[in-house]
């Protein structure tokens, strides 16, 4: 799969405000802890009653990470007021619906309130642009640099939140990654600078230095849940699952218990196509969380794989009806496309598929749209469509992979010797690749079904030759060699050479003692032939 079923929300360090009392702020400090952990309803049980504005405050912060920009607006006007701290409140209200110029002058008036002299207050500004989704920075960047007058050195949550704010742009990786060095310089214990690093890597797939930093962050802190998790993210941009998998299993243990982790966990199930434990989890969440939309989506693609058709084109309409059109991705109609084929509307699912195709315009979806319509052609056994479709996407580039499925519909529609001749580019581009060696053999076999002409021996020789290379894996090759012995041996029969005959039938019921056929051709082999019956005295008269 090409796409990362569920959104992450950003987490980004919160320096204290001054003015708090102190049970206030060693509360506020450790509900900013459990949701930089993200151990959320721990963070809302302790700031839930919203008793002080600082409170109230964390929850808006929390709720605007949680992409929930109503409930983050609302805690944040509760927290709203005529101090400084009261208009960044009033401003991130404000930020969360997307209202900038309203935002901007609430922030401006808190920084007016303080002559620009409180880095704080400044910091705190900054930290409201990093943790939104706009991408506008230039007011941003004032603050920074104001709070940096301020400060007269590098202060590491100043240069997370300048990190962060650059991360909204489109080229600002290289300004963002700086900030977390500045940040990693100014104190080299500071794990989310580190963390801050590993995320920035992974997102620019430069696999080692994100490893590197974000191990570094876990060594600094065995608890820092988050490190594991953009790790597990790592390993599923890099196609390794199983690792996605474990991983991520490691920041469940550290981090919340909860429908969203599980929903997270239930998608790396689906990804290393752990099917029926994924489709378990994803029943477990809705549950919980019915509405939860990347669930709804998951559910008729797990029941698809595990084999429930009906049920998945069921739950595949119901999904259909509840996602907003923006929200629908190619993945959707590749798997609406073949549950509909495989649930006995094989054309819905051609028309559908036909119709996602023809307004896709990036490669790689188109592609994979392409594959899922052919699938849907030869589960009706529309054999010459699904060569079309395969035809059309080699033509635009194409693989080994799509050149394998093209002879193997070729074969479908028992044309052999277009097979054949595909099968035989696969082999000369992967000389080791066993299966289109066995693919091969058995498109020959089926042209010379009574083996009379040996068609199908060179090919079923070099796989057997490839089951013995070092490494290879006996009981991948096993099916394979129990056929390819299995059509030597008769076609050595059919040559009269009963010697080699009788080995290979040999060798077929070592791989399958219960091969009845083999046991019965090694008895014909083994029989000895009946001895000619003498002929009868001739009969002589009786001497008198």
């Amino acid at each position: 799969m090409s796409f990362k079923p569920w959104k992450q929300p950003l987490l980004a360090a919160f320096a204290m405000v001054a003015g708090t009392t102190a049970a206030t702020a060693q509360n506020v400090q450790t509900a900013q802890r459990a949701i930089e952990l993200g151990r959320y309803t721990e963070a809302r049980t302790m700031l839930r009653p919203g008793a002080t504005p600082e409170t109230a405050f964390e929850l808006g912060r929390l709720y605007q990470m949680r992409d929930m920009p109503d409930s983050a607006a609302f805690y944040f006007n509760k927290a709203a007021g005529a101090t400084p701290f009261g208009q960044v409140a009033a401003g991130r209200a404000l930020l969360a619906k997307g209202e900038l110029a309203p935002a901007e002058a609430q922030f401006d008036a808190a920084a007016k309130a303080t002559k620009n002299k409180d880095a704080k207050v400044l910091t705190m500004i900054a930290q409201a642009y990093g943790e939104s989704d706009l991408k506008q920075i230039g007011k941003a960047e004032t603050y920074l640099t104001a709070a940096q007058n301020v400060y007269k050195k590098d202060d590491p949550a100043l240069m997370v939140a300048r990190g962060d704010i650059f991360l909204h742009t489109d080229q600002g990786g290289g300004q963002a990654m700086t900030s977390f060095d500045r940040a990693i310089a100014a104190n080299p214990s500071y794990a989310q600078a580190y963390y801050k690093k590993g995320v920035l890597n992974v997102r620019s797939r430069n696999y080692n230095a994100a490893r590197e930093s974000l191990n570094k962050a876990i060594e600094l802190d065995p608890s820092y849940a988050p490190a594991y998790r953009e790790l597990a993210d790592m390993y599923y941009y890099a196609g390794q699952y199983e690792l996605a998998l474990s991983t991520f299993q490691k920041y469940q243990d550290l981090a919340e218990k909860s429908p969203a982790t599980d929903a997270q966990y239930a998608s790396f199930l689906y990804l290393t196509k752990k099917y029926p434990e994924a489709l378990t989890e994803v029943n477990k969440v809705l549950q919980s969380d019915p509405n939860n939309l990347t669930m709804i989506r998951l559910r008729p693609y797990l029941l698809y794989e595990t084999g429930d058709f009906a049920a998945a084109a069921t739950a595949m309409d119901a999904y259909m009806k509840a996602v907003p059109a923006d929200k629908i991705i190619p993945e959707d109609y590749s798997y609406q496309g073949r549950i509909l084929a495989r649930a006995g509307r094989a054309d819905e699912g051609i028309t559908v598929l036909n119709k996602a195709i023809a307004t896709t315009t990036e490669p790689a979806k188109k592609a994979e749209l392409q594959d899922a319509l052919a699938t849907a052609y030869t589960s009706k056994k529309d054999y010459r469509s699904a060569i079309g479709v395969y035809k059309a996407k080699l033509a635009n580039g194409g693989d080994l992979t799509d050149q394998f499925r093209l002879a193997t519909a070729f074969n479908n529609s028992k044309q052999y010797t277009q097979a054949d001749s595909v099968y035989g580019i696969i082999n000369t581009a992967k000389p080791a690749y066993a299966p289109a060696y066995l693919a091969r053999a058995q498109v020959n076999a089926s042209k010379d079904p009574e083996a009379k002409q040996g068609l199908a021996k060179p090919y079923y020789d070099k796989y057997i030759e490839l089951s013995k290379e070092t490494g290879a894996d006996p009981a991948k090759f096993r099916e394979g060699l129990v056929q390819a012995y299995g059509y030597l041996g008769v076609y050595n029969f059919q040559k009269g050479d009963k010697a080699a005959a009788l080995s290979n039938f040999e060798q077929v019921l070592a791989l399958d003692p219960d091969n009845k056929g083999a046991a019965n051709n090694i008895s014909i082999l083994k029989s000895k032939p009946a001895a000619p019956r003498k002929a009868p005295a001739k009969a002589t008269a009786k001497k008198k």
